[in-house]
């Protein structure tokens, strides 16, 4: 299944590299778990693979990959990888996000 996620060049640059680092396959799994700030927060794993009902995403030959009850929180939205003085993370542009928080990983419907 494919999907309506972008995963922007300059994460799956990040991914390729810590995936090359700890030597597994560069696929990214987002999924979406209760708590944070806002009421939902994003995960960032590395994974084996997808699952058959996971949405795919490829960018530069890197997966990221969105399990079916995570993509309904964020269909639509846009991974990137940002450094700024505060640190490096990867961040997600979610359109369904009604709400978010200064830390930019947790959000509200």
């Amino acid at each position: 299944m494919t999907s309506s996620l972008t995963l922007t060049e300059a994460a799956a640059s990040r991914v390729g590299l810590i995936a090359e680092k700890q030597g597994k396959p560069a696929i990214l799994r987002l999924s979406v778990e209760g708590g944070g700030c806002s009421g939902f927060q994003y995960k960032f794993d590395l994974d084996q693979g997808p699952e058959p009902d996971d949405a795919v995403s490829e960018t530069d030959g890197v997966k990221l990959v969105v399990d079916p009850v995570s993509l309904d929180l964020v269909a639509g939205s846009v991974v990137d990888y940002v450094e700024s003085l505060g640190g490096a993370a990867f961040r997600v542009e979610n359109p369904n996000a009604a709400a978010g928080c200064g830390c930019g990983s947790s959000f509200g419907i």
